[in-house]
């Protein structure tokens, strides 16, 4: 025992040699801080820019970064797109292509677009993972997803309509965050993608001036319509990023916008994400045909970067080049440009791009995640959830698989351009409404098809077309619109359509002639319709038996419309934009972004199809409408209705509840949806709904924009759509007056 303390006293010097040695060891594992992953990332993003020149920290300020070799720092791309599914990925990758942004808000479903996000940022991650083994640092391969778009779609003539979730503040909210927070992870530390809300913030049409045009609305609009996705987005989701519009506001350019950068993202908000530009939006800063609100780029990148604008997405001559030459000139400071780098590298350590592999655990994820069979059955279950039912005269859907003839027609039926949207990535498998029915019916079932009209051009030989189909049992027209009609920005001229936006909202006329043709022929006609955005079908709503809106489905649009068709799945989708009668029901100017008379909240017409509605192949009754006795501004207050499948099919139904404020005297919405839920049920299947309503839920905004608690009397109406009087009469909503106090 005591020759071992005699060792153990040996070799103490040499123990304490090797403290300050090991010390040293751990102290020069790292060249630099920034290295350090045990850091906390603040710390690590002030060590790598306080290393950089004033060159360097310029050039880290465009989306196509340059690698700082002396600090090993790595190349990076700012610009990819995630709308619904990983888009352009590098032209080498096959990704899930899930229904365009506009069907997923049609779901009413925010669990299964919350999956759908994730499953996208999986294989974002698996995409990016492949690329730094290589060092590839490929437009298109990174992981700040400029997505998703939560513009408020106000006037249906918008071309990118498609990409949002419709025209509901509430709805578009709800989603959006659901997306947000599905495609970021819930990593402590780690962002799994970094999501971006976009275009912020009063942004949606017209395409053909929106270098140049300037919107100005009144607070209440601003604060009602335009800013509270937003705002949700923000605060509550912790979006990653922002994208400023193209488009000026109260005469400033967006991305410049004391407004709505400094004073409400920043300073009301506390946004601490990148703000990047849309792409070429920096330059029409100077641009003389476009906003022109500065001399030079010069003082234009100043502009924008002192209202916090931290990339430039360069898409023409670009600008920030001359942010060193701004520098130099006063017109800001090197520490100025700081604070937009610091942003910037904050983002990119939050993403674990600067840790080593094995401590983050979404640079595991293996390419081999692609277009996997959990995402591909996502992918389908979103298709299904998202078709509309919009008529059904004497049932004649679901079809019999049995028919011996079905004639499937119509400028959509083959095409699988259209059911890709836009913003998208191209899967291995597309799945066509016409190859879906043939996949559906038996070999005993003959499936003909002819385009029989183009989407604006008509057949020159009508007649044999219709000829050609005349003795099917029943007929199947594939028609609407197409995303190479409707759109960004697009060079398309054509009856109806004018650079990416719509000049008239009804179904083009060579369709409904078309349509009239069959429709004589005597024989079922079932309307399938792809679309981004609201149609006027006023003669179709009259005469034809059966209508179905599909929108743009992704890659399993056609297996979905088929399993629809033919009763394989109970549709259960609702519209979230009005579908109005005609032209006329547009009463004001597209560029007028005033609300006045615009979407179902303001609309004192009588829509075609009204936000919300959509029917089913079963039925649901509502009853047992509890409330407190009176509601309490400020507090949270719980609601629940009892809702009941009386019919013979199992199937889903939309639950919603809308408010409206009773005879107060200031201006608000004629209702407006505050909870929704989407449940399946079985035939004679029962279910208590509870929706809580949140404070917020319970205030008015004022004519100057604040936000005050409601009082007074409000109507609570719940059930399958909104309320009017058909629907209360039928009992597909119950409504119930209760005080606020």
């Amino acid at each position: 025992m005591k020759k071992l303390f005699t060792n153990k006293l040996r070799l103490l010097p040499l123990a304490l040699l090797l403290v300050p040695a090991l010390g040293m060891m751990k102290k020069n594992k790292f060249e630099h801080k920034f290295q350090d992953p045990s850091l906390p990332i603040e710390e690590r993003v002030n060590d790598l820019v306080s290393k950089l020149t004033l060159e360097e920290k310029v050039d880290q300020m465009t989306n196509s970064t340059p690698a700082i070799p002396r600090l090993s720092i790595p190349a990076y791309d700012w610009w990819n797109e995630a709308l619904h599914g990983v888009a352009r990925a590098d032209n080498q990758y096959k990704t899930t292509v899930y229904p365009q942004a506009i069907a997923n808000a049609a779901t009413f479903d925010s669990p299964a677009v919350h999956e759908m996000a994730d499953e996208i940022a999986t294989e974002g991650r698996a995409i990016n993972n492949e690329n730094l083994k290589h060092n590839n640092a490929a437009q298109y391969t990174a992981l700040t997803y400029w997505s998703p778009n939560i513009n408020i779609f106000r006037d249906p003539r918008w071309g990118r309509g498609q990409e949002t979730y419709g025209e509901d503040p509430f709805l578009t909210a709800t989603m959006g965050k659901a997306f947000v927070t599905g495609l970021q992870g819930n990593d402590p530390k780690y962002l799994k993608a970094a999501a971006c809300a976009k275009h912020y913030a009063v942004h949606s049409g017209p395409e053909q001036a929106r270098h140049k045009f300037d919107v100005d609305v009144s607070n209440y609009d601003l604060w009602d319509t335009y800013l509270p996705a937003f705002k949700q987005l923000v605060v509550n989701a912790k979006v990653a990023g922002v994208m400023c519009a193209y488009n000026s506001f109260r005469g400033q350019p967006c991305c410049g916008s004391d407004i709505l950068l400094t004073n409400i993202l920043r300073n009301q908000w506390n946004f601490t994400g990148y703000l990047t530009s849309d792409c070429g939006a920096i330059d029409d800063f100077s641009a003389p045909n476009a906003h022109h609100s500065s001399p030079d780029a010069e003082t234009a990148s100043a502009d924008a970067v002192l209202h916090s604008t931290d990339v430039e997405c360069i898409l023409g001559p670009g600008s920030y080049k001359t942010l060193v030459k701004a520098v130099k000139d006063g017109k800001l400071t090197e520490q100025q440009i700081d604070v937009s780098v610091k942003r910037l590298f904050t983002i990119r350590f939050r993403l674990g791009l600067f840790d080593p592999v094995e401590q983050v655990k979404y640079r595991q994820i293996p390419l081999s995640v692609l277009e996997s069979p959990t995402h591909h059955a996502h992918a389908l279950k979103m298709a299904h959830e998202s078709i509309v039912l919009l008529k059904n005269e004497n049932r004649l859907l679901p079809l019999k698989k049995t028919l011996k003839k079905i004639a499937v027609v119509g400028p959509n039926a083959a095409d699988k351009t259209s059911i890709l949207g836009n913003y998208n990535g191209i899967p291995s498998r597309l799945v066509s409404a016409l190859q879906g029915i043939k996949d559906k019916v038996g070999a005993s079932t003959e499936v003909i098809y002819t385009s029989g009209t183009g989407y604006v051009k008509p057949n020159a030989n009508l007649k044999a077309a219709v000829d050609s189909v005349k003795d099917a049992d029943v007929i199947v027209f594939v028609g609407g619109i197409s995303p190479r009609l409707e759109g960004e920005e697009m060079n398309i001229k054509q009856p109806g359509f004018d650079g990416g936006d719509r000049t008239s909202i009804m179904l083009p006329d060579a369709q409904t002639t078309f349509l009239k043709a069959l429709k004589a022929t005597g024989k079922p006609v079932v309307f399938v319709m792809m679309t981004g955005s609201a149609l006027a079908t006023p003669y179709e709503s009259a005469n034809i038996p059966a209508i179905v809106n599909a929108w743009y489905g992704g890659q399993d649009a056609g297996t979905a419309i088929a399993d629809v068709l033919f009763g394989d799945y109970n549709p259960g989708g609702r519209l979230p934009v009005t579908f109005y009668k005609s032209n006329s029901d547009l009463t004001a100017a597209f560029d007028d972004y005033s609300m006045k008379n615009r979407t179902y909240r303001y609309f004192t017409g009588q829509p075609l199809y009204g936000f919300g509605y959509g029917l089913s192949y079963t039925a649901f009754k509502y009853d047992l409408l509890t409330t407190p006795s009176a509601l309490q501004s400020g507090k949270k207050n719980t609601i629940s209705i009892k809702v009941t499948n009386t019919g013979k099919m199992a199937g889903d139904e939309v639950t919603q509840l809308y408010l409206s404020h009773v005879g107060v005297k200031m201006k608000t919405p004629l209702k407006a949806l505050k909870g929704f839920e989407r449940n399946f049920l079985k035939a004679g299947e029962s279910k208590i709904i509870r929706f809580e309503l949140k404070p917020e839920d319970l205030t008015l905004v004022t004519e100057n924009g604040n936000s005050i608690a409601a009082k007074g009397k409000v109507m609570i109406s719940i059930g399958g759509c909104q309320p009017d009087a058909q629907t209360q009469a039928s009992k597909k909503t119950v409504s119930k007056t209760v005080s606020v106090i």
